[in-house]
């Protein structure tokens, strides 16, 4: 009877661990935060004209987005939800931002520098950042896969998305998981729901 039980303990003891484990470790990994792929290499330069890079990220969880300086439509409401992501981790040194135009030829590193005065971004790891067209519409739609591009239908001359990109420390694309059990990849930058649900899950990346 005494082996019996034993070995009945134990059963019970090695589909507690099948099961239990993985959860464990998931949480010590992100709390089941999806790692996608890498983020894609970018080096351009910002609104103090200084050179900035992925490398300057590494160590840090930070946002990415695409916008233009004169978007007369969905920008705005990005840049705005991006100022309330600034200050919730004001001062955090492990976390970042960076706004990359997509249109290089206008929003040159004094036109980024004003606009950043404009809408409130004040946090030193904030980049505003510009370069060649071609360069960065090759990191948004081949790197990202987030859509940007020219067209004379849009307001204001150019077309994109309205979604956050969020990366961790080691330069991992992370994302949480919907309803359905899928990744959702980014983060929609224009609802409340999208940026309270970011907001969430930097915490769980700053604290890996």
């Amino acid at each position: 009877m005494k082996n019996k039980s034993y070995i009945g303990i134990s059963f019970i003891i090695l589909i507690f661990g099948i099961y239990a484990v993985p959860r464990i470790v998931d949480k010590l990994n992100g709390n089941d935060l999806q790692v996608m792929r890498r983020a894609p290499k970018f080096e351009l330069t910002d609104q103090n004209n200084k050179t900035i890079s992925n490398k300057d990220y590494e160590g840090k969880v930070y946002v990415l987005e695409f916008f233009f300086s004169t978007c007369p439509s969905i920008c705005p409401i990005m840049n705005g939800n991006m100022v309330k992501i600034q200050n919730e981790f004001f001062g955090n040194p492990n976390f970042g931002i960076a706004s990359i135009t997509i249109n290089p030829g206008k929003d040159t590193p004094e036109v980024l520098k004003a606009h950043a005065k404009k809408i409130g971004a004040t946090a030193v790891n904030w980049h505003f950042l510009t370069g060649d067209g071609d360069y960065i519409y090759n990191i948004a739609n081949n790197g990202f896969n987030i859509y940007a591009g020219q067209s004379k239908k849009a307001e204001g001359g150019f077309e994109h998305s309205g979604l956050f990109a969020l990366i961790d420390k080691e330069g991992n694309i992370r994302c949480r998981k919907d309803e359905s059990g899928n990744p959702i990849l980014y983060y929609d930058g224009l609802t409340k729901e999208g940026v309270n649900a970011i907001k969430e899950d930097i915490k769980l990346l700053l604290e890996e």
